[in-house]
């Protein structure tokens, strides 16, 4: 699909730098207070750097993935909100 990641850099304060099959790229900030659950291991910096591709979406050892639909929406809409503002 045209969202799944074709790169991902992870980057300080729980960043990932992302590009998408689409060319679209930018940023998404994990907010640590959503850290939970099964996303709990992510709060570890050196677990978080551990970061791969796998299928499309952005993956951590032990199944932990996020969905790449729902970040490139959320990279789509800020890179909006920015064309607009300026």
């Amino acid at each position: 699909m045209y969202w799944d990641v074709v790169e991902v850099v992870p980057e300080p304060e729980h960043c990932l730098f992302v590009r998408f099959k689409d060319g679209l790229n930018g940023r998404v900030r994990l907010r640590f207070e959503d850290l939970t659950g099964v996303l709990a291991p992510l709060r570890d910096m050196q677990f978080f750097q551990r970061v791969y591709i796998d299928g499309g979406a952005v993956t951590w050892p032990g199944d932990i993935d996020l969905a790449p639909d729902a970040m490139h929406a959320q990279v789509a809409g800020e890179q909006a909100e920015r064309e607009r503002a300026s």
